[in-house]
């Protein structure tokens, strides 16, 4: 079966429930060119060259996958963006992307040349790791950075700014008090 083929069956699939607020599929080539308005949450599955809404729970595949909310899926993009709090693994194609960000909390893994967290518990695994608030968990990279940590930075530069001494490590860097 061709791919324009199925184009209607996931036009009547994704209508119903979109009204309600939640659509079980988006396809995007970019907003508002989708299938389902960027206002709207998925919860299922979004394949996307540059697909954002406001929601997304279930397999998220794309170019850049962006959700201006709460997520929790498995997204692989090259560049995946979740304003709000994130909860499952964000990857790329090929084992990796170019960028994971997560302005909110991040559970679980990011891996990518970049990751990125407002704050976060689990693996960041990429070429520089940035967690702005307090991360609990670990963090393989070149050069870490979190503002807090509970747990172990891996990497050449390691730096745990509210850590009163050596803040700033080669190879290893801890922290587990509070």
């Amino acid at each position: 079966m061709r791919i324009r083929n199925l184009i209607p069956v996931l036009v009547l699939l994704a209508s119903p429930l979109a009204v309600h607020g939640q659509a079980p599929v988006q396809i995007s080539l970019f907003p508002p060119a989708q299938l389902v308005s960027e206002d709207e949450e998925i919860s299922g599955f979004r394949l996307s060259l540059y697909g954002r809404n406001a929601g997304m729970t279930g397999l998220d595949l794309g170019l850049v996958t962006h959700t201006t909310g709460d997520a929790t899926a498995l997204q692989i993009g090259a560049v995946n963006i979740v304003e709000g709090d994130f909860t499952g693994v964000q990857a790329g194609w090929a084992g990796g992307s170019l960028a994971n960000i997560t302005r909110g909390q991040m559970k679980g893994l990011q891996f990518a040349l970049y990751n990125g967290a407002g704050s976060g518990q689990g693996l960041q695994w990429g070429f520089v790791n940035n967690t702005e608030g307090r991360m609990e968990g670990l963090q393989i990279s070149f050069v870490n950075i979190a503002n807090d940590l509970h747990g172990v930075q891996v990497g050449l530069i390691n730096i745990i700014r509210s850590k009163d001494r050596f803040p700033v490590l080669p190879i290893v860097n801890w922290k587990f008090d509070n």
